[in-house]
């Protein structure tokens, strides 16, 4: 997944997905809210599932690390919980710092889901306001995975992503 704006959902502590979603939706009553946490928060025991953990590869905009969501207490707590998941060994986090300019992501977030059964295509997905788009086409998933490939090539190495992202929580913790 390529994520510009925020951290991804599977990687969000539930207080950082709590404030995402009161800023993106600030007509949500808070029962809108905590079941929108709930699913986002239900969503991520994939990643821990002991028998067949989720395989997680993001890739992260700088912009995120420094879009301060919340508050900057909750943001060093979302990027140290962001470090933390980045050690499991099926979870691989990557930032894409400004200093690479324009690059394939930069019209927008999108996830290629791939499954683990080769009868069952890979699919792109796009998260929208109202609705979410998801794209099958052959020729649109092969243009995304290459996009991707773009994406993790430029991006900073994992070991680089961790220092990266503790600068970044230091920084906020800083003030």
């Amino acid at each position: 997944m390529y994520e510009s704006q925020i951290i991804p959902g599977l990687l969000q502590t539930p207080a950082y997905a709590e404030a995402v979603i009161s800023g993106a939706m600030p007509e949500s009553t808070p029962a809108e809210i905590e079941k929108r946490v709930t699913v986002r928060t239900r969503r991520q025991d994939r990643i821990r599932d002991e028998e067949r953990p989720l395989r997680l590869w993001a890739v992260i905009d700088e912009g995120a690390l420094h879009r301060i969501v919340g508050s900057r207490r909750l943001m060093v707590e979302q990027l140290e919980h962001l470090i933390e998941q980045s050690h499991l060994p099926h979870v691989t986090v990557q930032v894409i710092p400004f200093e690479m300019g324009a690059h394939p992501g930069i019209s927008g977030q999108y996830s290629i889901l791939e499954f683990p059964d080769a009868s069952d295509s890979s699919v792109v997905y796009i998260e929208g306001v109202t609705s979410d788009l998801y794209l099958e086409k052959t020729q649109d998933v092969g243009k995304y995975s290459v996009m991707y490939e773009h994406l993790r090539a430029q991006a900073l190495n994992v070991e680089q992503t961790r220092e990266f992202i503790s600068k970044m929580a230091k920084k906020h913790a800083q003030g």
